[in-house]
C-alpha cells in the first residue's frame, strides 16, 4: 500500500464527520442506527445517501446546494472518501458525513424510515450474468433500501451505461415501481428541463464519460 494512501487513511479519523464502524460492529447494533439526526448531524433534516459515493462529489455537493437537508456517503474505498471528506472539512460543512463501510449492509446503518432519498452515481454496470446480484438496482439490494427509505422516498440512478438504466428499468416494471422521471441523454439540448443538480454537479468518472461523448442517464423512482 502506498504511503500516500496511509496518509489519507489516517486523516480520515481525524475528521468528526467520517465513520469507519468495523463490520462486526454494523451487524451487531450500529450506535448510530435510527440517531443520525439526533447524535450525528444533531438537526433533524431529511436524510439523502449517495450509496458508492467515490470521491463524494454528488454527497458534498448536493450538501453545498440543500442546507436544509443532510447527506451522507456511503462507500467502502476510504482513500476515496477521503477527497469528499476533507472538502467537508476544509469548507465547515454541518450537514455532510461520510461512511465507510460495504453497500449491503445499509439496512444495518439506518433504521427504517430513516432515509428520504437514495442516490446511486455510475456504479459499475456489472454486466456479466454471474454478477447480476452485485448490481446496485438488483431486486435483493432494492428490498435493503425499502428497509430504510420512508414511505414515497426516491431512489435516483444516475449513470453511462444504458444497459444498468436498461435494466433497472425493468426491474421497475416488473415490480410495479412507480418512475417518476427517466431519461436517456440529460445532456441533450432538448431535455435541459432537468434540475440544475443534474449538470452543475459532476463525478470524476463523469467528466471521463462526457470526454468520451457517451450518453448520462437518469432515473428517479419509487419503490411504493
Amino acid at each position: 500500500m502506498g504511503k500516500n494512501k496511509i496518509k489519507k487513511f489516517e486523516e480520515n479519523l481525524t475528521f468528526d464527520h467520517f465513520i469507519q464502524p468495523t463490520r462486526e460492529e454494523v451487524l451487531n447494533g450500529f450506535d448510530l442506527k435510527g440517531k443520525w439526526n439526533r447524535e450525528f448531524f444533531k438537526k433533524d433534516q431529511p436524510i439523502v445517501v449517495e450509496l458508492g459515493c467515490g470521491k463524494g462529489e454528488y454527497t458534498v455537493g448536493l450538501g453545498k446546494m440543500f442546507p436544509e437537508k443532510n447527506f451522507i456517503g456511503i462507500d467502502i474505498k476510504g482513500a476515496r472518501i477521503w477527497r469528499g471528506a476533507k472538502t467537508v472539512e476544509e469548507d465547515d460543512l454541518k450537514n455532510v458525513g461520510f461512511v465507510r463501510t460495504q453497500i449491503e449492509l445499509i439496512n444495518h446503518v439506518f433504521a427504517e424510515n430513516e432515509i428520504s432519498e437514495i442516490w446511486i452515481t455510475f456504479p459499475d454496470p456489472q454486466i456479466k450474468y454471474r454478477r447480476k446480484k452485485h448490481r446496485l438496482t438488483h431486486p435483493e439490494f432494492l428490498d435493503r433500501y425499502r428497509q430504510v427509505l420512508k414511505a414515497n422516498g426516491f431512489i435516483h440512478l444516475k449513470t453511462d451505461s444504458e444497459y444498468l438504466h436498461g435494466y433497472t428499468l425493468g426491474i421497475i416494471e416488473v415490480n410495479n415501481y412507480k418512475v417518476a422521471y427517466a431519461n436517456h441523454d440529460i445532456y441533450n439540448a432538448s431535455t435541459h428541463d432537468l434540475p440544475a443538480y443534474l449538470y452543475d454537479i459532476q463525478t470524476h468518472y463523469e467528466k471521463l464519460y462526457l470526454n468520451e461523448h457517451k450518453k448520462i442517464t437518469y432515473l428517479k423512482f419509487q419503490l411504493d
